[in-house]
């Protein structure tokens, strides 16, 4: 995991060339083709529009026959690929509506949580959770589900309660939780409904929080207590490296109230508090991660694992995660832990995660509070593209289902029984997208194919 790196961002495009850009729209061309966060992937076109305005997303829209959105780039498979056109929404991060009626806000499409969250906080706000990087598009990681952590938090996708897009045909579509089914089904879009222009987020007064790590905890300590490891605050998350049967590091993020830390006690099932801030991979520096040892502050310099006020370049990494329903934890813990020999020298870390149910129609956790087991490799494609049918064939038993941003072989067959309400989403794309213009080579293979 050693996310200290993030992409930097492309610089920004005088005003008449962006308008260049998005009036037409020819077919890929011989341009610069951009990468994805980690460089793993170069994407299929060098076609790339960045509009400033909504309405010219709709004009980009309309003179396309084929487009896939760009967030923050950090998908690890194809999902945000095309091989005509793609469209950025970087140009458009304001903040539309700050609504204290309702406690919501209302923002644009490129907006990042990490440019969101400090503002909230000065007015008052605070989201439910976050992910372990802020650097992310908020609408990018609600289209996919990403998470954060919280035996009683919600993905981030949870907390939209409206959101704002260009259907196939250029129109702006608003759907919020009046909507019922049309709302819960477009949240966990993929991609699929069309570009994602405004996202309205429910907030909560703000807080502070405190993180404290703790050390080598025996993974025979799950069998038992796994509930009572993952409730001990707000937010936690386990590290293993799968060596020794042994859970690296414990982070344990809670809640300050009334302004007073507290003291959280200096062992944990035989885990260790530790004695300086860490880094989740062990002997890397902990500089960029955000503050431990209890020391008290603003929840968006403690909920996610490292700080936003850094850009370094590119992440030379893979990323893969399964979701597995909460009563198998520890059985499905300990299933990859007999893989511990070949995956090991491979990886830089694994984190598990608890996630609560939710009744979003391609959330991993529709309806079912989940453990995420998300692995985070070294830059070795071929030998990683064949370690992780191993772990798909160690999870099958529990019904797991992959991350859709991130790497997996299962088969779409397999993937598709595995979502409920998948029929029912078909239909909704039908509706926004009838000619499929938004669909790509991932959704064509892993939700229409066979």
């Amino acid at each position: 995991m050693d996310k200290k790196t993030f992409l930097k961002t492309s610089t920004l495009l005088a005003g008449g060339a962006v308008l260049s850009r998005f009036i037409g729209c020819k077919p890929a061309d011989s341009s610069t083709h951009l990468k994805n966060w980690a460089g793993n992937l170069t994407y299929s076109t060098g076609n790339v529009h960045y509009p400033t305005t909504i309405a010219q997303v709709q004009e980009v829209v309309k003179k396309c026959n084929k487009l896939t959105a760009l967030g923050s780039r950090h998908s690890f498979n194809t999902i945000a690929d095309n091989t005509k056109n793609q469209v950025s929404l970087k140009e458009l991060n304001k903040v539309v509506l700050l609504d204290k009626t309702n406690n919501t806000v209302t923002v644009e499409g490129g907006t990042r949580y990490g440019e969101l969250a400090p503002w909230l906080h000065k007015s008052g706000y605070a989201l439910h959770n976050l992910a372990s990087l802020p650097h992310i598009t908020i609408a990018g990681a609600c289209a996919t589900a990403t998470h954060g952590s919280g035996v009683k938090n919600g993905n981030l996708s949870t907390g939209v309660s409206a959101i704002e897009f260009v259907n196939a045909a250029g129109d702006l579509v608003n759907l919020s939780k009046k909507d019922g089914d049309k709302f819960t089904g477009a949240v966990v879009g993929l991609g699929a409904l069309g570009i994602v222009t405004k996202v309205t987020l429910d907030l909560q007064p703000t807080f502070d929080m405190q993180q404290v790590v703790y050390r080598n905890l025996p993974m025979s300590a799950l069998q038992k207590n796994f509930t009572e490891i993952v409730s001990a605050g707000y937010s936690v998350s386990l590290f293993t490296d799968w060596k020794n049967k042994n859970i690296n590091e414990v982070w344990i993020k809670s809640r300050v109230e009334n302004g007073t830390s507290t003291r959280l006690p200096t062992e944990l099932f035989g885990a260790k508090a530790a004695t300086q801030n860490m880094h989740p991979v062990e002997g890397q520096s902990a500089e960029n991660c955000t503050e431990q040892m209890g020391v008290p502050g603003p929840w968006y310099e403690r909920m996610p694992h490292f700080k936003m006020g850094f850009k370094p370049s590119a992440g030379v990494e893979l990323q893969g995660e399964y979701f597995v329903p909460i009563e198998h934890a520890y059985d499905a813990i300990m299933a990859i832990e007999k893989l511990h020999e070949k995956i090991s020298p491979h990886l830089f870390i694994s984190e598990i995660r608890t996630i609560n149910a939710d009744d979003l129609w391609m959330s991993p956790c529709y309806k079912q509070p989940s453990v995420a087991i998300h692995t985070t490799w070294k830059q070795e494609t071929d030998t990683v593209m064949n370690l992780i049918p191993l772990i798909e064939e160690q999870l099958a038993p529990f019904n797991a289902k992959p991350h859709w941003a991130k790497l997996f072989t299962m088969s779409p067959s397999l993937l598709q029984s595995r979502y409920e309400r998948l029929a029912d989403f078909k239909q909704l794309v039908k509706q926004y997208d009838p000619e499929s213009k938004f669909r790509n080579d991932f959704l064509s293979t892993n939700l229409f194919g066979s």
